[in-house]
């Protein structure tokens, strides 16, 4: 199911034994688009520390209910390896992360988690340690592709015949963790309307300039449906999305993983 993004500030995210802290903005990675990790506000527990919990991890999300379970303990998020989220993360900082956790490198398999197009099932159940797994690291380069979504929220668009508005904010698939569109603001060109852009529509972003630049027209995404916040994103409407803009479903991939991954286990 697709949300917008920013149903997930604040939600509580809670360990097996506890809560550990509040959501605030989350990590996504620019090559794929898929949400790496949340960032959450530990408050008082921690002494305002705030902690990256990983997709893997999670168990429920009650959006009504404005939770998040993870299968993990407080001991264990406290013991976790430190990462400043002031800072640019690392991929050294994510093998001692992974590592700990003996969660998969996603960087190492075909899919978007890794081994899984989704995180869900994907986590080991024991902790393993970085030395233990540092055979198993498929030879990851030191580059860093990870964003902050409210460091990007307010770039500017281009249109390949001009600007066009800016990034408003961020729609996610609930199931794979991935940004599935770029929620643009129309209101510096085509005033008071909201558009969703794919990521496969961005050719560049140029993060020095802070600019999106897509393979779109002005016109194109002038006429394109509308978004509206409160409404639930169909399948429908995501239909006429697809065919406005004359580009082939993402979920069409899906479909192919999901079919093969049944055939590899028959």
């Amino acid at each position: 199911m697709l949300r917008d993004a920013s149903e997930l500030d604040g939600l509580v995210i809670r360990a097996t034994d506890g809560e550990l802290g509040t959501a605030q903005e989350f990590y996504f990675d620019d090559d794929s688009w898929a949400i790496r990790y949340v960032v959450v506000d530990t408050g008082g527990w921690l002494n305002g520390k705030k902690v990256l919990i990983s997709p893997f991890s999670f168990v429920k999300t009650d959006w009504e209910a404005r939770h998040i379970d993870v299968a993990l303990t407080k001991k264990q998020v406290e013991n976790s390896p430190s990462i400043d989220t002031h800072l640019p993360v690392s991929r050294q900082h994510e093998v001692a992360y992974l590592g700990y956790y003996g969660y998969p490198y996603y960087w190492g398999g075909p899919y978007l988690w890794g081994p899984g197009y989704y995180p869900s099932g994907l986590a080991v159940p024991t902790i393993a340690s970085q030395e233990n797994r540092a055979d198993t690291n498929p030879g990851a380069s030191n580059d860093t592709h990870l964003r902050s979504t409210k460091a990007v929220t307010g770039y500017h668009v281009e249109a390949v015949d001009g600007h066009i508005g800016h990034v408003h904010g961020f729609v996610l698939d609930e199931d794979a963790w991935a940004i599935r569109y770029i929620v643009l603001s129309t209101t510096n060109w085509w005033p008071g309307k909201k558009v969703l852009v794919s990521p496969d529509w961005i050719k560049k972003v140029s993060w020095g300039e802070e600019k999106f630049f897509t393979t779109l027209t002005r016109e194109a995404i002038k006429d394109a449906p509308e978004y509206i916040e409160s409404r639930k994103i169909s399948r429908e409407y995501e239909d006429d999305l697809f065919a406005h803009y004359g580009q082939p479903p993402y979920w069409q991939n899906e479909t192919e993983h999901k079919s093969s991954f049944s055939l590899s286990s028959v």
